[in-house]
This record gives C-alpha cells, sequence and structure tokens, in this order.
C-alpha cells in the first residue's frame, strides 16, 4: 500500500507566488481576487500530531499583500461541533502563533479566525489532525446486511434492463461519440446520463460516474472528456429520473419542491425498504449491468469515480458489486452519518441540523445506507482525495471511511483543501485508473 500526501507548507513569499500564480478560482482558502489573504501554518508540516501533543498555528494576515498589524480573534472547537474556547491575538508585522491545545481522543481541531478591517469581517479557518489513524465510525454494521442488498438486487433484475439511446451532436466530437441514455434500473426508476466512447473501433475499460448532491442537470458534460480520448468509455449519470437536458428553470422548480435540493436524503428515512436512496444505490449497480453489456466493453475493467456524494456513490458501488476493480473517490458524503450521537462530527447531509433525524429508527436505517458499511467490504484498488478544512464533508468522516477500508488503497490528502479539487487532481484520478488497469 502506498498512501501520498500534498502538503501545502511554505514560507509567506512562496504563498503569496501560489496565490498569484496558481490559484483555484474556486478554492475559499484563498479566494480569486480578493484583497485579504490569511496565511495558516501549522508547526507539523503535514498538520498531524499524536493525541496529547500541541499544536500551534503561526498565522498571519496581509491587505493587498502588506502585513497587518491588527487583532483577530479565534475560536477553538472540534471538528463541525461547537468552540470550546475563544481568544484574541495580536498580530506583530502581520503574525502570531496561536496555541491550539490538543486532543485527548482521535479527531481533529478547528482554529477559527475573524479579522475586522475597515468595519469587514473576513473569515478563516484551519484544522489539525490527532491520531485521525484512530478514528472508528459509530455506525453499526447490521448482521443481515449484506441479505438485505442481495435481495434488492436481485428484486431489481427481475426488471429487463431497458434503454433508450439518443446521440448528442452538440457533444460529439472527432475523437468520440456521446450519447444520452434513458436507464431503466428497477421496475419503477430509471436515470438519465451522458455516455462518451472512443470512435475508435476496439474495446475499452468503463467508467461509471455518479453525482454529486442536489436535483440538478448534468452541468458541463464536456469537462472530462480526456476520459474518452484516453481510451474510456465513460457514463455520468444523474439520480432522481429528470431528463438533463430539461431547461434550467424546470430544474430549479423541481429542486425547490424536494427542500432546495436535498430532502431527497431525508425521504422515507424511517423504515430501510422505503428510504430514497434505496433505489438510488441498486440504480449504480445496474448501470455497469449496464455497461458489461457494451460489446466494446473490455470484459475486465470496470472503475467508479465521483466526488462528495458521487464519492460515496463510488464507493458504496465497489462495495455492492464485486466486478468493480477500481474506485476513486473525493470527500465521501454520507459517511458516519450518526456520528454526531458519539459527540462528534458526523457526515454529509448532517441530520444532527434537523429536529427528528437522529431517531433510533432513522439511524437503525441509516445503517443500511451508510459508507462505512460498504467501505468494510471493498475489495478492488481504492483511490480517495480529501482535504482537512472540509466543512461539507469533514476530514474526521473521510478518515473514518479511509480506516476501514482493507483493500490494496491510496491516498491524496491535501490539508488546505475545503470542499474542493483542482483540475490537476481530477485528471490525475483518471491516470490512476489507468495505471490499475487489468
Amino acid at each position: 500500500m502506498r498512501k501520498y500526501q500534498a502538503i501545502l507548507f511554505s514560507t509567506t513569499a512562496i504563498v503569496a507566488m501560489l496565490f498569484f500564480v496558481n490559484i483555484n478560482i474556486n478554492a475559499e482558502n484563498y479566494p480569486y481576487r480578493s484583497d485579504y489573504l490569511w496565511v495558516t501554518v501549522p508547526d507539523h508540516a503535514d498538520w498531524l500530531y499524536k493525541t496529547g501533543e500541541k499544536a500551534k498555528v503561526d498565522v498571519g494576515f496581509y491587505l493587498y499583500g502588506v502585513p497587518q498589524d491588527i487583532e483577530v480573534s479565534y475560536e477553538i472547537g472540534p471538528d463541525m461541533m461547537p468552540s470550546t474556547q475563544k481568544g484574541t491575538a495580536k498580530l506583530k508585522n502581520g503574525r502570531a502563533v496561536i496555541d491550539m491545545g490538543t486532543m485527548k481522543k482521535p479527531g481533529f481541531l478547528d482554529l477559527r479566525l475573524t479579522a475586522t478591517v475597515n468595519g469587514k469581517k473576513v473569515g478563516h479557518h484551519v484544522k489539525v489532525g490527532f491520531s485521525p489513524e484512530q478514528l472508528k465510525p459509530y455506525t453499526k454494521n447490521p448482521s443481515d446486511f449484506d441479505d438485505f442488498w442481495a435481495k434488492n438486487l436481485e428484486e431489481a433484475r427481475k426488471s429487463p434492463l431497458s434503454v433508450t439511446c439518443t446521440k448528442v451532436d452538440k457533444y460529439t466530437i472527432d475523437d468520440f461519440d456521446c450519447f444520452l441514455l434513458k436507464i431503466k434500473t428497477d421496475r419503477r426508476h430509471s436515470v438519465y446520463g451522458y455516455l462518451t466512447k472512443p470512435k475508435k473501433e476496439g474495446k475499452y475499460p468503463v467508467v461509471l460516474c455518479p453525482p454529486g448532491a442536489g436535483i440538478k442537470t448534468i452541468k458541463e458534460p464536456m469537462r472530462s472528456t480526456y476520459y474518452a480520448k484516453n481510451g474510456f468509455i465513460r457514463l455520468e449519470i444523474e439520480i432522481h429520473g429528470l431528463n438533463p437536458e430539461i431547461d434550467g428553470e424546470t430544474f430549479k422548480e423541481i429542486s425547490t419542491a424536494f427542500s432546495d435540493g436535498n430532502g431527497y436524503l431525508e425521504n422515507g428515512l424511517d423504515n430501510r425498504n422505503n428510504y430514497y436512496m434505496k433505489h438510488v444505490y441498486v440504480a449504480c449497480v445496474r448501470c455497469i449491468d449496464y455497461l458489461t453489456s457494451l460489446p466494446e466493453w473490455d470484459g475486465k475493467n470496470i472503475a467508479v469515480q465521483g466526488g462528495s456524494q458521487g464519492g460515496a456513490l463510488s464507493l458504496i458501488t465497489a462495495g455492492l458489486d464485486p466486478r468493480v476493480t477500481a474506485c476513486v473517490a473525493n470527500h465521501p458524503a454520507l459517511s458516519d452519518m450518526a456520528g454526531y450521537l458519539d459527540n462528534r462530527a458526523g457526515g454529509y447531509p448532517h441530520f444532527n441540523r434537523s429536529s427528528g433525524m437522529l431517531t433510533d429508527e432513522k439511524v437503525k436505517t441509516m445503517q443500511y445506507f451508510d459508507v462505512v458499511n460498504f467501505a468494510r467490504r471493498i475489495t478492488c484498488p481504492t483511490y480517495i482525495t480529501w482535504g482537512y478544512n472540509d466543512n461539507t464533508c469533514p476530514p474526521t468522516t473521510s478518515y473514518i471511511v479511509w480506516n476501514l477500508i482493507t483493500a490494496p488503497k491510496e491516498s491524496l490528502i491535501t490539508p488546505i483543501n475545503e470542499h474542493w479539487t483542482t483540475e490537476n487532481i481530477n485528471y490525475g484520478q483518471m491516470e490512476w485508473i489507468k495505471k490499475h488497469l487489468k
């Protein structure tokens, strides 16, 4: 097993250079075209400590690149939990060192910073870990877990797999063809997806790409064309049975009807047989049934790849379907969702924020749908990426998933990242899959 870590640890000059030269427009930590710059450097280069060790962070704050001698306020608390201490620090030459203290149990501490400049509050945060390799799930592993999912897949497969396929000329170029698919995955449900396939005759590996959270169209189907250009058949899907060619306003109306787009993650949670996500998990396996039926499939390689909810669904599919030969996931959602009952961070969608969502009945249902119980069952090589500053899919839950996987695994840990990855990282995932072809 190899484990890679990408640590952004540098002097102020190098950070400033990266800020201007190699910035990611969507990065929350170093926002695009901002007048303000925070530089936070933990005294351990990998941002990790043993339980009981004290963590200190060198904090710098700059306006137009000029160090600011101001007072900043801060709060410190466990990952995704209320603050346990507060204080202020005076910056000299734009810098100060803040002692974050330690943790007695494995987990992450979050230093939350606020500066007030010309009446405007500017925030930042940085998380450091304490023995996260020892984190364990709160979520139990039901004794009938495998039987439950075997029966659901068997029931779904009683319905013939029917597929409507339409060529999409606007997304078809010299290297590959693009098709809009409607795949009937069981008696009641269908999903849509864009299939990209190399034009050159041959046999190719297949890649399933499930979506992130929300009810939305498949945005920018051309953003990952490098898969087809590198000899992959790729299927990017949605999970709600909504044609991605529907206009944006209609999607917005439908999304609003589902509590701003994510209400489906609460739908039917009282009963494992009625939970909305049951048909979604089944649909992912049925999409692999379709991909492996293609005459152009190479007969050996099946990869799953996604981020956030899509990362969760990739891990879930790999755990459900032993045919999967490679799994790639960014900051997986739906991971140890009931972890808040252990007085620590739980996974997205953070059911602790809605009343009545962590009842005994719902927590029991979650056990059958939580990523941690699929992670236990993954047998194929797996590659996971996550950042420590993520407040959507917190590092606590990503580590819990990582710790449970016993299959060959590799990680790319990018501590400074919040809930995003760069194009270089995304392209690198395709290269990782390519290196693991049979």
